[in-house]
């Protein structure tokens, strides 16, 4: 339960963050209008995408959080410490984006779309810069991702090509891009947003304690309906480990072969009878998923070790 906030007769005014630093958000309200906020008490933590109450503090339009609501979904990560934390909230839509060049790590993805299927969130996979001959092994890789039953798109955010496509898979959703440094995610949501840098300087200007926008998560509405939220670049990425009791289950072709396995607490590892393992030697589950859900396991089984968050 959020903390109670500071005794005052004033009502409290919903609101989204669209922007989060430390203890500092950006608030917009359902009228458009936006508001530098602090959270109120050390225990009220919020990202962006959280629905809030807030009221204001002072006259130049500046208000203290003093309520979380509910999250609806929550796309989480595990910390540099080892710990469970919420990156976004209330989502519709995780978009993990890849492109040809930087070379793609699909065991990257593939961690990203284990933290969807976790949080209950739907996925799409995109491909940007589609044009180049570097995206051939993406392009196999896409194939697998679509026989799974992961929706994918190829685009360019260069030329245009594909844009359409992205934009309509968009429409009406809350949907944040995800992916490596140098996909283009900055480049796919210029196109996606019209006058997004005079957005991005504005929002620079009003909050998150003098802190480049850009640097941080940040929500914008879409002009045909719906928001999408730019997220910074990442090297390497797991989700919330803590809070993953079968990592097997996050893989969506594990659940037919899995029925099939001899025992049924089978972790799909070295266990005798294994309907997955099964599946892996006779080509129907890829190999190099099944050896991303094996690194996924081997790093919860570590992280379960005893000081496992203290290394």
């Amino acid at each position: 339960m959020a903390p109670s906030g500071p005794a005052d007769s004033r009502e409290t005014i919903a609101g989204r963050v669209i922007a989060s630093h430390g203890r500092h958000v950006l608030v917009e309200t359902s009228a458009g209008s936006r508001h530098a906020c602090t959270l109120f008490g050390r225990r009220l933590e919020a990202v962006c995408g959280d629905e809030v109450k807030w009221m204001p503090a002072d006259r130049d339009g500046h208000g203290v959080v003093t309520e979380l609501l509910p999250r609806r979904t929550a796309l989480a990560r595990t910390n540099a410490r080892g710990r469970s934390e919420t990156m976004v909230a209330n989502l519709s839509q995780l978009v993990v984006v890849s492109a040809g060049l930087p070379r793609p790590d699909f065991f990257v993805i593939d961690r990203f779309l284990a933290a969807a299927e976790s949080g209950g969130i739907a996925c799409l996979i995109v491909l940007n810069k589609s044009d180049l001959a570097e995206s051939r092994e993406a392009l196999g890789e896409l194939a697998t991702y679509a026989a799974v039953g992961y929706p994918t798109l190829q685009c360019c955010a260069l030329s245009g090509a594909g844009i359409p496509a992205l934009r309509s898979a968009l429409r009406n959703a809350s949907s944040v891009l995800v992916g490596q440094s140098g996909v283009g995610k900055s480049s796919l949501a210029n196109c996606l947003l019209p006058g997004l840098n005079a957005e991005t300087a504005e929002l620079s200007r009003a909050t998150v304690e003098g802190r480049h926008v850009t640097s941080v998560a940040t929500l914008h509405r879409l002009p045909d309906g719906g928001t999408i939220v730019d997220s910074p670049g990442v090297r390497d990425f797991a989700p919330a480990l803590e809070r993953l009791t079968q990592p097997a289950a996050l893989f969506r072709e594990f659940r037919e072969p899995a029925a099939r396995c001899r025992f049924s607490d089978c972790k799909h590892l070295r266990e005798p009878d294994c309907g997955v393992q099964a599946a892996v030697a006779a080509g129907v589950i890829s190999a190099r998923r099944y050896e991303s859900y094996r690194r996924l396991a081997r790093l919860q089984s570590r992280f379960a070790e005893p000081g496992a968050r203290r290394r």
